[in-house]
């Protein structure tokens, strides 16, 4: 895989660029939305949910940021990466290249927007007065983590919305539900301990919580926490690849 990017560096470099650019096209603020919008939608959940929930839960602003961050950022990456390989159907029909570095350029360009946003977010920690310790580092686990599991879940998405273009509709109502079981802008202590496990099915949770436990508790979760994230990741990775590698001539005759 790394040979292939290496020979098809240029085509990826653009591909890239031009996501970036497509995406801010005829827009005034331009790379500024990437900020914007995530800070908009934790404005408006901050002034609907606090009455509710932010009175007894510490932190209730940066506990609303951290699941806004790691959701949004989940719900970007794979919504675009789904329709990466149908958007460039005119390059790779007509030229040899590798499909799947459709699917990365679009998981670069999020992955930027993510990086912009979580600067923002680390500004936001600062004001709320929580405390920078070593344990920070350990965010980069659950970044990669993630990195990997929104370009395992585009694989399958991409793959699927080949041959059916349903496939859309589904994901946006399944990742709305999914916000809702990922606990944003509610606590799950209210909840029985075997519900509370339950919510840990969920991978978009793992994140999620992983952030909290470091930037806001200052602990380090479990190993078997560790494991369940890597095995999720593993798993949806590994899924994706066989059906790029299974369905790879075959989407030639569908887009």
């Amino acid at each position: 895989m790394y040979d292939k990017l290496s020979r098809h560096r240029f085509l990826f470099e653009e591909l890239v660029k031009r996501d970036f650019k497509k995406k801010y096209k005829r827009t005034v603020l331009g790379m500024a939305w990437s900020v914007l919008s995530p800070l908009l939608t934790l404005l408006v959940m901050k002034l609907v949910f606090t009455q509710f929930f932010g009175r007894t839960t510490a932190h209730y602003t940066i506990y609303l940021f951290c699941g806004n961050l790691i959701f949004s950022y989940f719900n970007e990456a794979t919504s675009q990466g789904m329709g990466s390989l149908m958007g460039n159907a005119g390059i790779f029909t007509k030229v040899n290249v590798p499909k799947y570095l459709f699917l990365l350029s679009k998981n670069v360009q999020t992955l930027i927007n993510f990086g912009l946003t979580l600067c923002v977010f680390c500004v936001f920690c600062v004001l709320d007065h929580i405390a920078f310790t070593w344990k920070l580092v350990m965010l980069l686990y659950p970044i990669v983590c993630l990195v990997l599991f929104n370009i395992g879940v585009g694989l399958i998405l991409s793959a699927l919305f080949v041959f059916f273009r349903d496939i859309q509709y589904l994901w946006s109502v399944f990742t709305m539900l999914l916000m809702y079981m990922s606990a944003i802008f509610y606590t799950i202590d209210q909840y029985s301990y075997t519900v509370q496990c339950l919510f840990l099915l969920n991978p978009v949770y793992l994140f999620i919580r992983y952030f909290r436990k470091i930037v806001i508790e200052a602990t380090i979760p479990t190993v078997w926490f560790h494991l369940l994230m890597a095995a999720d990741v593993l798993i949806v990775v590994g899924i994706g690849c066989w059906m790029y590698k299974k369905y790879n001539t075959r989407f030639l005759y569908y887009v």
